[in-house]
């Protein structure tokens, strides 16, 4: 099931640790190559010779041991998957904050796989607020929290906060590799962020776009396997994966000619940058002075990207848009459509709560050529882009 997969299991300070021998156990009896990343603390509750010996590979506990003061980066970059089994209170609040005080913290830093965690606390240290805004944090990177289970506690008591049981996660594991790398050897355009528009050498037309949804897609689409170009205007977002080729520009023109060029050797684009439709015709040279008098601008249209894409699409490629409006979104959605030849147009609206700019979870509808639209409620944005490139592979990969 689990051949050729390479997993870093993290352990942490809890006493759920001792599912995690049987854990390892079960990752290895399916195939998977296993390295095993304890904290200081995890010692006291599971001993790493006996995972050294199930997982077939030395356990990894210093960060500053002489013949290991470097490999937090080589196990990062060596997975396919990471998980932390158990997740304490304790390390989330550490890894919700990018502390970096142990190995595995920094392995988990390093990561440039999914990485997901198990959690396991008493039920009222699950519920404080804290925790959950923790746990939040980390799902907004893109991370998978896996579900808690109820039952008999640590404290003696009966509720919620159990370690997820180690065969469940395996199941869940096996699940990720059958369905995740759909998209081997397809390669993807994905635009994010906003463009500038220079008024003056200080000034600009611009809007609030974050980039958030554009990086969530390329993350999603890596994480499936695809080759993944990403052309990003001035964000601030730091980009949670590596994306094959990045390309940063700032204005409107730049992007078009990027994407003009890139997208011919591409089998789809996905346009989530909000682009400006309009520029200043003479930018200024200097700095605008004010004075008493109104300030007049002379704007001219610029160049339509998914326009001149849509125009260029070959049969095989394909082609989704996106639409940000704060009113009638349904037609103009169905209008862009129709008149850029998009395969989806992607719609969300200001007047949702939890959509629109700068937020960390979106609400879309999804316009397509044939069939009715398909809505879905608030989600993470990482959540959404699966969504989008499954109602994708309906029309194109099946």
């Amino acid at each position: 099931m689990l051949h050729h997969k390479k997993v870093i299991v993290g352990i942490t300070g809890s006493i759920a640790a001792y599912k995690t021998i049987l854990l390892v156990r079960l990752l290895v009896k399916a195939g998977a190559e296993v390295k095993v990343v304890m904290t200081p603390a995890a010692r006291d509750f599971v001993s790493p010779l006996v995972l050294s010996t199930l997982s077939r590979n030395e356990v990894s506990i210093d960060l500053f041991r002489e013949e290991n003061w470097n490999n937090h980066v080589a196990l990062g970059r060596w997975a396919d998957l990471m998980v932390i089994a158990p997740l304490s209170c304790n390390t989330l609040s550490k890894m919700a904050a990018g502390m970096c005080d142990n190995l595995l913290l920094a392995v988990y830093l390093s990561a440039t796989c999914p990485v997901w965690f198990a959690p396991a606390m008493d039920e009222d240290m699950w519920h404080h607020p804290s925790v959950q805004e923790n746990l939040s944090r980390l799902q907004v990177r893109g991370h998978r929290i896996l579900p808690v289970g109820t039952g008999e506690l640590a404290s003696g008591l009966t509720g919620e906060g159990r370690m997820a049981e180690p065969q469940s996660i395996l199941d869940a594991i096996c699940k990720h590799f059958e369905a995740s790398m759909d998209l081997i050897g397809k390669r993807f355009l994905v635009t994010a962020g906003p463009t500038y528009e220079p008024l003056d050498p200080v000034r600009f037309i611009g809007n609030r776009s974050s980039g958030k949804m554009g990086l969530a897609l390329g993350a999603a689409l890596k994480r499936r396997g695809a080759n993944v170009v990403m052309v990003l205007g001035p964000i601030q977002e730091a980009l949670s994966f590596q994306p094959d080729e990045l390309w940063q520009v700032q204005q409107a023109s730049e992007m078009y000619d990027a994407c003009v060029r890139i997208f011919p050797t591409c089998d789809g684009a996905f346009m989530t940058a909000a682009v400006a439709d309009y520029k200043p015709a003479e930018p200024a040279t200097r700095k605008i002075k004010k004075y008493d008098d109104a300030l007049t601008l002379s704007l001219e249209r610029t160049k339509d990207i998914l326009l001149a894409l849509g125009q260029m699409k070959k049969q095989g490629q394909v082609l989704v848009g996106f639409a940000l409006e704060t009113h009638d979104g349904e037609g103009f959605a169905q209008k862009k459509l129709e008149s850029k030849n998009a395969d989806l147009i992607v719609l969300n609206s200001l007047s949702d709560p939890g959509a629109g700019f700068g937020t960390d979870t979106n609400k879309v509808t999804i316009f397509r050529k044939a069939g009715l639209p398909v809505s879905f409620p608030v989600k993470l944005k990482s959540e959404v882009a699966d969504d989008i490139i499954d109602v994708l592979k309906e029309l194109s990969y099946e």
